[in-house]
């Protein structure tokens, strides 16, 4: 029997990305209907922590406390040794660049990475998504999507065959690299899509003997293939994830086959392994993931858009594609929601791809020179394309965007230069001296008050105008708009901790009568550095110009 279902918007992907999203548009008020092809989440932790950003983004829906609640069992940053060896028995090992100082990251976020699996972040987002009103269905395969009046028709079918037709106004893909719905939509990538094939295994293996003594998070390793890891799942070092590389036309390896992979990267031939599932309610203990290296040659196609792996690929090192495609659904998300309400024309949803794709390319580029330090020392240029670029700290790649669109006041959509390289109109910007500029992450400020606030917290719902001491007339202009707008004025009703009022302006580029508007995902869309003739004329202008609006 063919069953029918109206959503506003159309996820289909329930990974980190496409969960993220769901979650995101429900905390806008969007009505969202999820669709996974898997039963379950996979059991298989790939990312291995949250970075400050995330945790910011995170914050601002709820999942903060649960995360902390529900951390991976590594104590101190110190245990995430990273190494380079032939096996993990050898008697040298080499080290490996280690993430972002914790008391360097302090200065700029009120967050801290927080060491936990990307499964445990799966199951708490799925969680709160539903909390929020999502519908998720999992085992529900999407088999076509199909233009309809004012959106997209999908046909659903569920793994007992069940047929579905719904109804979205939009659709967002977030199905992975290999996305099924990219490919319906002819978009193509540009880059090489296969860089290489991962096979990935979950074993039971006690490895302490190759250890022997040292503490070890993440081993890359050369045994018994190039490109070969293991990470440890926790501090036991008898759960393990294993990875190497897999031609295109090599047939899965069996069991027997598996064990010796994984004894010969342990240098220990003769250890008993047993191989794990990776898929809950299945017996999939091989998974393959395709590496890759390319960007989607477009982020949108009518009322379909691409986010996370569906949009970009690239390698993991450096772990910057889990990151960016959590923020290309929060990008994303606020922007569908002020479409859907009205509060916005449908060309604000054409500034996702200009702001999001050279973002996608420049951490691109940062994992490809990552990886050639850490797993490819020798590989030719030919295997490693865009990957003549120094590194940049971790924390301005993942939070120092300079966005250029027109959702930011004065700004310019120059996503093609970008991401070709060719420009560095939007190059990040030093996240230490972030200081309110239009288009980049507004600063972090610690709040006066118990509870460690900042005002990072004042974002995520809705418009933030901030003004200086003697902006009232901004605020009270605010008040007058046709949408809703959450103003402050520093040293009135926003004190700032240890910072005089002048200070906190200042900080965010404007003087004691400027203003500065922030836009739900916490990047500035306009600033006045002073006082205005007629500062209602000039917001409801700038308003205009940010959401495509007609007036």
């Amino acid at each position: 029997m063919l069953q029918s279902h109206e959503t506003e918007v159309l996820v289909v992907g329930g990974g980190l990305t496409g969960l993220s999203c769901a979650l995101f548009l429900a905390h806008h008020g969007v009505r969202c209907t999820l669709v996974e092809r898997h039963p379950d989440l996979l059991s298989h932790p790939r990312q291995r922590s949250l970075v400050p950003r995330l945790m910011e983004i995170y914050r601002q829906v709820g999942l903060e406390p649960r995360i902390h609640q529900n951390r991976v069992d590594f104590a101190t940053s110190t245990e995430y040794t990273t190494i380079r060896a032939e096996t993990l028995a050898s008697a040298r090992y080499l080290p490996v660049d280690q993430q972002d100082d914790a008391a360097r990251t302090a200065a700029f976020s009120p967050c801290t990475g927080t060491p936990i699996d990307q499964n445990r972040v799966e199951a708490l987002l799925r969680t709160r998504a539903r909390e929020l009103g999502v519908r998720i269905r999992f085992g529900t395969e999407l088999l076509g999507l199909a233009r309809h009046e004012g959106g997209v028709e999908a046909r659903l079918r569920d793994l007992d065959g069940t047929a579905h037709r719904l109804v979205a106004r939009y659709a967002v893909a977030a199905d992975g690299g290999r996305s099924p719905v990219r490919h319906a939509l002819g978009i193509p990538m540009e880059g090489p899509v296969d860089f290489f094939r991962l096979l990935t295994l979950m074993v039971d293996a006690d490895l302490r003997p190759a250890l022997a003594g040292r503490t070890v998070h993440m081993a890359f390793l050369d045994r018994p293939r190039p490109r070969t890891y293991l990470m440890a799942l926790d501090r036991t070092g008898r759960r393990w994830v294993f990875g190497t590389t897999d031609g295109p036309g090599d047939a899965a390896p069996d069991e027997d086959e598996c064990v010796e992979l994984v004894r010969a990267a342990a240098g220990l031939p003769t250890v008993p392994v047993v191989l794990r599932p990776q898929i809950p309610g299945t017996d999939r203990t091989v998974l393959r993931f395709e590496v890759g290296a390319a960007v989607a040659a477009t982020y949108r196609k009518g009322p379909v858009f691409l986010i996370g792996d569906a949009a970009h690929l690239m390698p993991p090192t450096g772990g910057f594609g889990g990151v960016v495609g959590v923020e290309d659904a929060h990008n994303l998300a606020w922007k569908l929601a002020a479409v859907v309400r009205g509060h916005a024309g449908e060309g604000l949803l054409d500034t996702y791809e200009d702001e999001r794709r050279p973002v996608a390319a420049f951490a691109l580029r940062q994992a490809l020179t990552r990886y050639r330090s850490r797993l490819a020392a020798g590989a030719g240029p030919a295997e490693l394309p865009m990957a003549d670029e120094e590194p940049v700290d971790r924390s301005t790649v993942m939070m120092g965007h300079r966005y250029r669109s027109t959702a930011v006041a004065g700004g310019a959509s120059d996503a093609t230069g970008v991401a070709s390289g060719a420009s560095d109109a939007t190059a990040p910007a030093e996240v230490s001296g972030l200081c309110g500029d239009p288009g980049t992450r507004a600063p972090h400020l610690p709040l006066a008050g118990p509870g460690g606030r900042s005002t990072i917290d004042l974002y995520g719902g809705r418009f933030v105008l901030l003004a200086g001491p003697d902006g009232q007339d901004w605020v009270t202009a605010a008040g007058k708009l046709p949408l809703p707008v959450t103003a402050r004025r520093f040293g009135n009703d926003l004190a700032a901790a240890g910072t005089s009022a002048a200070d906190a302006a200042a900080r965010h580029g404007i003087g004691a009568g400027g203003a500065v508007l922030v836009r739900p995902d916490g990047f500035v869309a306009w600033r006045s550095t002073g006082p205005a003739t007629d500062p209602a004329a000039e917001l409801l202008a700038a308003f205009t110009a940010i959401l495509s609006a007609t007036g």
